[in-house]
């Protein structure tokens, strides 16, 4: 599980970019794409938000009804209620401990080295133009060129 950030063009932009999945960060308009994968590094669930959202808020709604046997992700996805929900679920979870925790908390390091696949599946994705630079006005149909970016990696 992890989010990459995508640069929205000018033409996205508009007046009721909130509902679309637009958001104002640092670098102006972008939009971030949640992902879900599996061990091959193959997408399975896609959530799309603002460029401002934060990562750990998308979590749970990406892992419901799937099943896992671990997840793997990032720091940022370092959170009691992420963590309290997979134990929860009976998955592991594969987190590093932000550097501020109070408490430590172990991590498999080991097991995380596998999480490089959702860094290639972006890094795959972003070859095609108009998914490393979202050019649609609608969150639906970026997420459509998205859906059809995927399709393609599976095809491969």
């Amino acid at each position: 599980m992890d989010v990459s950030v995508i640069r929205a063009h000018a033409c996205a932009a508009y007046s009721s970019a909130d509902n679309e999945a637009l958001g104002h960060s640092k670098g102006g308009f972008s939009s971030k794409i949640h992902a879900l994968y599996d061990g091959l590094g193959l997408p399975i669930k896609f959530i799309l938000t603002g460029g401002q959202e934060a990562e750990c808020k998308q979590a749970i709604p990406l892992l419901e009804n799937i099943n896992a046997t671990a997840v793997l992700a990032d720091k940022g996805y370092d959170t009691n209620a992420l963590r309290e929900w997979l134990k929860a679920q009976g998955i592991k979870a594969v987190i590093p401990p932000k550097s501020n925790r109070i408490e430590e908390i172990e991590c498999d390091y080991w097991h995380y080295k596998e999480r490089h696949a959702v860094e290639c599946l972006f890094g795959k994705l972003k070859h095609y133009r108009r998914i490393a630079t979202r050019y649609e006005k609608k969150a639906i149909n970026y997420m459509g060129m998205l859906s059809f970016a995927s399709m393609l990696l599976w095809l491969r």
